[in-house]
């Protein structure tokens, strides 16, 4: 993702804390660095208080437990992009 030149252009993104390469509060911390202003959501299946504090400081608006219900992720995005436009 983060050498696809349009990523800076994403309204909104939602990763995964666990990926490949790094985690998912690397990801948006390196986004971040490259000036990318988007709303974020991480989803997990280890939930932390640690990691939801690195989450939020990284600058994740919200942090969603897996398993995600059908209706919770796109209802959770909906209402991120729509109360806090980028």
């Amino acid at each position: 993702m983060l050498d696809d030149p349009q990523a800076d252009s994403a309204t909104c993104l939602v990763a995964d804390y666990r990926l490949a390469d790094l985690d998912g509060v690397e990801l948006l911390n390196q986004l971040r660095e490259r000036g990318w202003q988007g709303q974020a959501l991480l989803v997990t299946g280890y939930p932390s208080p640690e990691l939801e504090n690195a989450a939020y400081a990284a600058g994740y608006a919200q942090v969603i437990e897996k398993p995600v219900g059908d209706l919770t992720l796109p209802e959770t995005i909906r209402r991120l992009i729509e109360t806090n436009p980028s």
